[in-house]
């Protein structure tokens, strides 16, 4: 069983991005959850993966707009390829209006 979660920061204030739409997606693109992070910045999936790829899309536009600050990206998408022998994969998302960069956390 392989288990699915995120972490968005905010790098510009320093912050948890809360209330961040993210949508986990099927290697066909269909949905298989969708979520907000919480006041942490984090959202865990209740999806159980199996090997394969698989999409994450954070609305970063909406957010950005929301907050009224002016970002280059409508959207960052991740695909993930998932070793289903791993029990756990939680897939960080460090954030700014006009760059970002992603890893693999613990």
């Amino acid at each position: 069983m392989t288990t699915c979660s995120t972490h968005v920061l905010d790098a510009v204030v320093g912050r948890p991005a809360a209330g961040l739409d993210v949508t986990l997606l099927a290697a066909d693109g269909a949905v298989l959850e969708a979520g907000r992070t919480d006041a942490d910045g984090r959202l865990s999936w209740t999806t159980t993966l199996v090997t394969g790829t698989y999409g994450l899309r954070f609305a970063t536009g909406d957010w950005f707009a929301a907050a009224e600050v002016a970002t280059v990206h409508a959207a960052v998408h991740l695909e993930v390829l998932v070793d289903g022998t791993q029990p756990h994969y939680h897939l960080a998302l460090l954030l700014s209006p006009f760059a970002y960069t992603t890893y693999r956390g613990s």
